[in-house]
């Protein structure tokens, strides 16, 4: 084995098994677990000891393209940021898709896309949802113009986007409630334009699957910690009763008659 590879039954780290779960979280979106095989190895995974233990969680399950993804990595790799520079692809990149219709049917670009600098779309008599809490931009700033007539689009943004709502109903709205919230460092900016008649433009900010599904794991641990915690006080309430009701208790003796300190009483050849 390589210096640089840790031996299989070397303690593994909590930052080792979250990596773990976070490629689990990935596959249960992409479809390639179901929501049993996902609770059975993430069990697994927060239960695993030791590098060997972790190794065969993930083994069966690729990456991007055909190459497989490992198992965890071994080494102690600088951590990726992970922030909004990632997503940010710039350049010359026009994006997955930069339009969209939906007429008396609908449409959906939602999942890993690039977000185009523009973003065209038309509802009539239909629906379309556009969502990015898990696509990347290509540019710091992106606009949505969106054509609602009679139907309805709506756009889904993560937490920390900077969202600006610019356009104009007639006999129908833009919703401007994700307007106003504080952007985080170096995250995009999403323009929101176009034209709602006898329809509406919606924007809605929610936290990404991954991370839901996150926040539900920790109140699942939380929840059975506390479940272990009351056992355990159950269990040491009994034990403790356990051993009141074996030891022994003295005799009743009102008379004083088993005492140690008694002194007995004089016989009458004594006098």
């Amino acid at each position: 084995m390589t210096d640089d590879v840790p031996a299989p039954d070397l303690r593994a780290a909590d930052a080792d098994r979250e990596k773990v779960a976070e490629i689990l979280r990935d596959a249960l979106a992409e479809g390639r677990l179901d929501m049993e095989e996902f609770e059975e190895r993430l069990d697994a995974t927060y239960k695993a000891r030791t590098y060997g233990e972790l190794a065969p969680i993930t083994r069966d399950l690729p990456g991007a393209g055909a190459a497989p993804v490992p198992a965890v990595s071994l080494t102690k790799d600088p951590a990726r940021g992970g922030g909004w520079a990632d997503r940010i692809v710039g350049g010359d990149d026009p994006g997955t898709s930069s339009w969209a219709v939906a007429v008396m049917s609908g449409f959906q670009r939602k999942g890993r896309w690039t977000a185009p600098r523009r973003f065209n779309c038309f509802a009539f008599w239909g629906g379309g949802e556009i969502d990015l809490r898990e696509a990347n931009f290509a540019d710091r700033e992106i606009v949505i113009n969106a054509v609602a007539i009679m139907g309805g689009v709506e756009v889904i943004v993560p937490p920390g986007v900077e969202v600006v709502v610019r356009g104009v109903g007639i006999m129908g709205g833009f919703d401007h409630r994700e307007e106003g919230v504080p952007a985080e460092p170096g995250a995009p900016r999403v323009v929101v334009t176009g034209l709602a008649f006898w329809g509406g433009v919606g924007v809605e900010r929610k936290l990404p699957r991954a991370e839901r599904q996150r926040l539900r794991e920790e109140r699942r641990r939380e929840k059975l910690e506390r479940k272990e915690e009351r056992r355990r006080q159950h269990l040491d309430r009994a034990d403790r009763h356990r051993r009141e009701v074996e030891a022994p208790r003295p005799l009743h003796d009102p008379l004083n008659l088993h005492s140690p300190h008694r002194r007995p009483a004089p016989r009458p050849e004594d006098d």
